[in-house]
Formats: C-alpha cells, sequence, structure tokens
C-alpha cells in the first residue's frame, strides 16, 4: 500500500532543502537562492526523470515549462492537464534546483549534493512508478548503472532490449528534448519512427 503521508514528509524536507548553497559538496556553493522543483505523488505510475531546471523553470517553480517541454509532451501525447497532474505523472529531476550557466551560456550539471540526498527516499515513498523515463546521461547513469553505454546514443539505440528487462520500474532512455538535440534527432530518425510511437502506447496506458 501507499502512504501519501511519507512522500509528503519527503516532499516538505526537499523543498526546504538549501544543501547545496549551505553545505556544498566538491564544487562552490550555489551562487543564487536555490528553489527545489519536483512533482510527484504517492499514485503515479510513470515517472519523468529529467536533469534539472532551467532558468525558465526556475522562475516559474514549476517543471519543462519550457521549450524542452513542448517538444517532450509531444513525444509523449499528453497535453499539459495530464501531464501536470501529479497525481498520475512524476517529475523528479537528477538534480532539483537551477544550477547555474557556465562559461558558454549552457546549464551546468546537476549538481552532486542532490541525488544522493533525495532520490532513494523519493522513490521509496512512490511505489506505484511502473516506468521511469530516463531522459539524458546523468538520469540514465543513475537509473541504469554508470557502464550502461557508452554514450547517450548508444544507450538509446538499445531502448528496446532495456524496457524489456525483468523487474519494476521498467527504464525507457531518452535524449533530452532540448533544442540543442536537433541535430541528434536529424541524425537518428529511428527515434521518432520507432521509439516514439511505443513511449506514447506506455504512456496511454499508465496515464488512464
Amino acid at each position: 500500500m501507499t502512504d501519501p503521508a511519507a512522500l509528503d514528509t519527503v516532499l516538505r524536507e526537499l523543498r526546504a532543502c538549501r544543501l547545496c548553497r549551505d553545505a556544498p559538496l566538491h564544487l562552490p556553493p550555489l551562487p543564487h537562492q536555490p528553489r527545489p522543483v519536483i512533482q510527484a505523488s504517492a499514485t503515479a505510475r510513470l515517472c519523468i526523470a529529467g536533469q534539472a531546471p532551467g532558468t525558465r523553470v526556475h522562475a516559474s517553480g514549476q517543471p519543462f515549462t519550457d521549450p524542452s517541454g513542448v517538444r517532450l509532451r509531444n513525444w509523449l501525447g499528453l497535453d499539459e492537464t495530464v501531464f501536470y497532474d501529479a497525481a498520475r505523472v512524476a517529475i523528479v529531476p537528477m538534480g532539483h534546483c537551477f544550477p547555474g550557466l557556465d562559461a558558454k551560456g549552457g546549464d551546468k550539471p546537476p549538481r552532486r549534493e542532490c541525488a544522493p540526498t533525495w532520490r532513494t527516499r523519493v522513490f521509496a515513498a512512490m511505489p506505484a512508478v511502473e516506468l521511469v523515463l530516463a531522459i539524458g546521461r546523468y538520469a540514465q547513469a543513475w537509473h541504469l548503472g554508470p557502464g550502461e553505454g557508452a554514450n547517450l546514443s548508444e544507450t538509446v539505440a538499445n531502448w528496446r532490449a532495456i524496457l524489456a528487462r525483468p523487474g519494476s520500474p521498467r527504464i525507457l532512455p531518452l535524449p533530452h528534448p532540448s533544442w540543442r538535440n536537433n541535430s541528434w534527432l536529424k541524425r537518428n530518425p529511428w527515434f521518432d519512427e520507432e521509439l516514439v510511437p511505443v513511449l506514447r502506447q506506455e504512456v496511454a496506458r499508465l496515464v488512464v
């Protein structure tokens, strides 16, 4: 049985977390006020495991409120009403706070403090999750293990075998829906032609 109170406790503590600013591990302190972002419930059967909030999500406090979210919802075949229904869809990034920008203006990697501190507790409180969409290398390394594939392309190309593995939750690796991956999508037309239809079938089954 699920225990909503257990997840409520974890979420309350997570949203109050200031570890990356006040007690950073291996990195300089987060230079701005943390604003942890997560969407979760004890009943969600689908979990989207992303990377970390960008500038727009940091401002809104809601996951995927940016062009990446538009593309992701298209991949999933979901409108915003269902996508943001925490009772059906959990969104648990590897880093819950915007990590800042690098020298080239891109997002920095998820903070190292975040996943080891929160991820196991969050997933333990979401036992209904049947499928995790592992978006990007950071989520794939965590949910599949660091030895899975030489790179993102190899891992995502092996999606059928990964999805078919026994155990729960099942894992489906995806590239990040960022515009930065436009060239990857053009080089790999099988993603839209073969993976996306299966993805939509799985999502439709889980969010009914």
